[in-house]
């Protein structure tokens, strides 16, 4: 990672903070999920640096971007990742994007905006009204409130005994991410969410969309039913992979999703 540059890019009144790859090659810009960072992608973005240009930004009030007091809803994330591509004059670029960074990435894209070639869904959080309520009213938010008190060792350890599959620099990255992530970026949660049939059945570009064999969010049957309002959806699932899928089987989306951007360039 020591070689992948750094910056800032300013657009809607903040600074958005990347990782780049760098090169001449295509460009991918990945959008990771709430209190997660552009860093989070590592893994899959060495996988894919040899053959792309990955772009990998801090949303806002996550990472090393801005965090104002307010504007967190997805709108307000998807002109972000608009005025980043723009800022950074990137051509035709793939947006691709986990749990909020891929609903993030689909609004992107159902509005026509950033002139993207393509679209990479890794279980994005597609979820109906009464599930966006049960999430808003459960204690995700108290439970990160909580989080922001403890030490890196402390989450680290916690997370090692959660997860013990994961690898230990993914864990340590996840962790970095969790404390440098502000509570106001949970307003992304407030519903009403943007409509995610509406959302599909307005892109126009060719979209992947990955699903883990056991995601409680995106399941086969959903997919299934987003691939029928919209011919341009691919549906890929990947084995031993819940919500989580980019830090549980980081290779293994790697490859499909190079397999994906080869046939787009």
């Amino acid at each position: 990672m020591t070689t992948w540059r750094r910056g800032a890019c300013e657009t809607n009144g903040i600074d958005i903070h990347y990782l780049r790859t760098g090169g001449a090659n295509p460009p991918v810009v990945l959008l990771h999920g709430l209190i997660g960072s552009g860093a989070c992608w590592t893994p899959v973005a060495r996988a894919l640096e040899g053959e792309f240009d990955v772009v990998m930004p801090d949303a806002r009030g996550h990472g090393g971007s801005s965090a104002p007091r307010h504007g967190y809803r997805y709108d307000d994330h998807a002109s972000d990742v608009v005025g980043l591509i723009r800022g950074l004059e990137l051509s035709r670029p793939v947006l691709m994007g986990h749990s909020m960074g891929g609903m993030t990435a689909a609004v992107v894209a159902s509005r026509g905006e950033g002139g993207i070639r393509g679209l990479v869904l890794v279980d994005p959080t597609f979820l109906s009204p009464e599930r966006q309520r049960e999430v808003h009213d459960s204690d995700v938010a108290e439970q990160h409130r909580r989080a922001l008190g403890l030490s890196k060792s402390d989450l680290v350890a916690q997370a090692r005994a959660r997860q013990p599959r994961r690898s230990p620099e993914l864990i340590e990255l996840l962790a970095e991410a969790r404390l440098k992530t502000h509570l106001d970026a949970f307003d992304v949660l407030t519903p009403p969410n943007p409509e995610y049939r509406d959302v599909v059945r307005a892109i126009d570009v060719p979209t992947l969309l990955v699903i883990g064999d056991s995601s409680p969010v995106v399941t086969l049957e959903m997919a299934t039913e987003l691939r029928s309002l919209n011919p341009r959806v691919r549906i890929e699932q990947v084995q031993d992979a819940a919500h989580g899928l980019p830090f549980d089987q980081p290779e293994r989306l790697a490859e499909g999703v190079a397999s994906f951007l080869r046939e787009l360039t």
